[in-house]
């Protein structure tokens, strides 16, 4: 546990000094708004037909970011901001010209918004232009939110408790949100916080925004609203306790076994803007299924967070920009040397659950400073001991838009071994350059410690990007991963590589009445040994890729790839048979064509097509989407993806099939169906949730899984488990 001791230290060393809040004429904000205080807090219904409304300033100065940038929205929008002691309070119309054309498919709260027509609200309560919270609903009054990780990505499995409704008037649509304070972390010293706003028009494929630049707006792209003093935050405390039943069966011996579970989260603020967390015998129950994958390589997949638990405050955590790559990158090698990833706890390795007995975190902001720690008791599994582990990260802002922080964890819950580690990492980011344009670049290392191994336990990297949403855009990145670097509590999919990655692209806004863009560019990425010889190299031309106003998209696209293999590794199983691709250098080149729709419309999907050439064989892959949303009641979706794959070594096809069908009977209780098979491991999941949430903060949901397989492949699926379970919780505020 030395590195937590010396975590601890540096929080000491580093202790902050108060600071004072940016102004607006600092951050270069242009706009303001002043936040009227009411005495007497709107209903939230969606009307808007409160008097308190009428003493708010309304905003109305919106312009389009596509597909025009700073030109006339085709529709009006007006805003208005009111708060009390206790909440924040939005208030929109968004008149429309056509208001039987709104869209607005999407029922559930917490589903993406990006098919809808929408409004977002995006808050920055310390004003730093470096992170935030982004709130969006539509006309069906769906709550989704998500937390900035940085200010070119957002977790969107990030949850708060807030309310919002929407109704409909003779000339478009209107919304209220109220957003308590409670569920904000902000510093009651700072009375002027980034703001601003964006809105939706589907059928149009325009966006509209208060505050823009380079067509995209964000937490370093924001006006400010001034005169938020006096808010209560109350003592602090949220106490969320659950209880849940679950019956498990297996039916190959025949068993079952029932569970009655108790758990509790505790959240309690030391500060207004520093949170403290507690939870014992932590339930995951409520955490959604994975979408399964097939892997065609020899190196680890990548599946991202989904609990709920580890996502608060999960931008804290964020180490070196790690996770960003380009088209030709996968999700694995974009995440190779992440220091931390929570979901090395409270899983095994094959990806079964694993208890956590208890567990704490910190996370927040002092002045400058940006702090989290997290340590937790895991339950032992199989072979491997009960275990505690620890990460530490501290960040500070620097210069205008930047920052510079260290990380430090310690413990393996996936071995008995010592494992510790340290780093280092700087973020600089402006975007303010010449001509709107904005510049990122980082730098960051760090340096595992394992029993057993010494030497060649270092990694670093280094990048730099301009994201440009038109014109040019581009960007380089270089990491080195050593081949003894094991960060226990992060993730690691090569080691003993460098990996070079690389973009350069060009976007064009036509205005046209039906094309909106076009863009061609070309992404690359080389991962060589550090011994020497190369292992993977990918170059992909991206030739043509257009967008209409009204959200179809076409693409065309060359690989071209080389990869060397030292040893022997096997790309397809079953029971009397394997492939196995022998050492060797292979090239290839695969022509890739992709179309999709509008995902506003009632029939949607996608088609893709890929082709060529294929480790010294042919691969041929078409896959494709298909969505009825009929209304907001009832959603289908289906997907299919098949590899038909000859190869010297043998021939196979893989097959991944998702059918998902939701029924939503109001916006606070629906029934969502989840079914994957994938023919590699002959499994049939089923995953059905219902689940009533009447009020955020509350919920009970009733979950079944049931998994078949086709052992002997004789097309005849055979239960292998299943489990119910019920679940309670309830958040009590203080």
């Amino acid at each position: 546990m030395r590195f937590a001791a010396l975590f601890v230290c540096l929080l000491f060393v580093l202790a902050p000094r108060p600071v004072e809040a940016q102004d607006a004429s600092a951050s270069g904000s242009t706009k303001r708004v002043r936040v009227t205080r009411v005495a007497t807090a709107p209903t939230v219904d969606g009307l808007l037909d409160d008097e308190v409304w009428k003493q708010a300033e309304a905003i109305t100065d919106f312009h389009q970011i596509r597909p025009g940038d700073g030109a006339q929205p085709s529709e009006r929008t007006e805003v208005y901001l009111v708060y009390t002691d206790d909440a924040l309070y939005v208030g929109a119309r968004m008149f429309d010209s056509e208001p039987h054309r709104i869209a607005a498919p999407t029922a559930r709260h917490g589903q993406n918004l990006g098919t809808d027509d929408r409004l977002v609200v995006i808050l920055d309560p310390f004003n730093t232009r470096r992170g935030g919270y982004r709130f969006e609903t539509n006309l069906n009054g769906v709550r989704h939110d998500a937390l900035y990780e940085s200010v070119n990505s957002f977790q969107s499995e990030w949850t708060a408790i807030w309310d919002t409704k929407a109704a409909t008037f003779d000339q478009g649509w209107t919304a209220e949100l109220e957003i308590p304070f409670k569920s904000l972390s902000f510093d009651s010293s700072i009375d002027t916080w980034g703001f601003n706003f964006g809105r939706g028009i589907r059928r149009r494929g325009e966006e509209v925004a208060w505050v823009s630049r380079n067509r995209s707006y964000n937490p370093s792209i924001m006006g400010v609203a001034t005169g938020l003093t006096g808010m209560d935050q109350g003592v602090g405390l949220d106490i969320v306790p659950s209880v849940s039943v679950n019956t498990a069966r297996a039916y190959a011996p025949s068993s079952t076994d029932t569970d009655f579970e108790r758990s509790v989260d505790l959240f309690y603020r030391l500060t207004p803007s520093l949170n403290s967390a507690l939870t014992v015998n932590t339930d995951f129950s409520a955490a959604e299924v994975d979408d399964r994958q097939v892997n065609l390589t020899r190196f680890n997949l990548f599946f991202p967070e989904k609990r709920d638990f580890f996502l608060n405050d999960a931008d804290l955590f964020e180490f070196g920009r790690i996770g960003n790559g380009n088209s030709a990158t996968t999700a694995s090698s974009e995440n190779n040397a992440r220091p931390f990833f929570s979901r090395r706890l409270g899983l095994s390795p094959s990806g079964t659950p694993v208890d956590l007995e208890y567990g704490g975190k910190l996370s927040g902001r002092v002045g400058r400073w940006n702090v989290g720690a997290l340590a937790v008791r895991q339950d032992g599994f199989r072979d491997v001991d009960a275990s505690a582990a620890f990460v530490g990260r501290v960040s500070a802002n620097v210069l205008a838009e930047s920052s510079v922080g260290a990380v430090v964890t310690s413990g393996d819950p996936n071995s008995d071994r010592a494992n510790g580690l340290g780093g280092l990492d700087f973020r600089y980011l402006n975007t303010r350059v010449r001509g709107n344009r904005v510049l990122e670049a980082d730098g960051w290392f760090q340096r595992s410690d394992t029993e057993g191994l010494d030497g060649d336990d270092t990694a670093f990297g280094v990048g730099v990007r301009m994201p440009n949403n038109s014109g040019w855009r581009g960007g380089f990145g270089y990491k080195e991963i050593g081949s003894n670097f094991n960060p226990a509590l992060g993730f690691v999919s090569r080691t003993n590589v460098s990996d070079a990655t690389a973009e350069a692209g060009y976007t064009h806004f036509v205005r046209g009445r039906v094309v909106q863009s076009i863009f061609a560019g070309i992404d690359s990425e080389r991962i060589a040994l550090l011994d020497g010889g190369l292992q993977s190299s990918v170059v992909l031309g991206r030739l043509f890729e257009m967008r209409t106003n009204t959200g179809e998209q076409l693409s065309v696209q060359y690989s071209a790839t080389e990869e060397v293999v030292a040893d022997p590794f096997t790309i397809y199983e079953e029971p009397t048979r394997r492939v196995v691709v022998p050492p060797g250098r292979y090239s290839f080149g695969e022509a890739v064509l992709s179309a999709q729709t509008g995902g506003q419309r009632e029939f949607s999907g996608s088609v893709n097509y890929r082709g060529g050439h294929f480790y010294g064989g042919t691969r041929t892959n078409v896959g494709g989407q298909f969505a009825w949303k009929q209304s907001r009641a009832f959603a289908l979706g289906l997907r299919y993806d098949l590899n038909d794959i000859q190869l010297p070594e043998g021939a196979f096809v893989t097959r991944l099939m998702r059918l998902t069908m939701d029924v939503n009977f109001s916006s606070t209780l629906y029934w969502v169906n989840l079914i994957q098979y994938d023919n590699v491991s002959e499994v049939i999941g089923a995953n059905m949730r219902l689940r009533w949430i009447p009020k955020a903060g509350q919920e009970t949901l009733i979950v079944l899984n049931h998994r078949m397989q086709d052992r002997d492949r004789d097309n005849r699926f055979r239960s292998e488990l299943m489990d119910l379970s019920l679940r309670v919780g309830y958040t009590f505020r203080f």
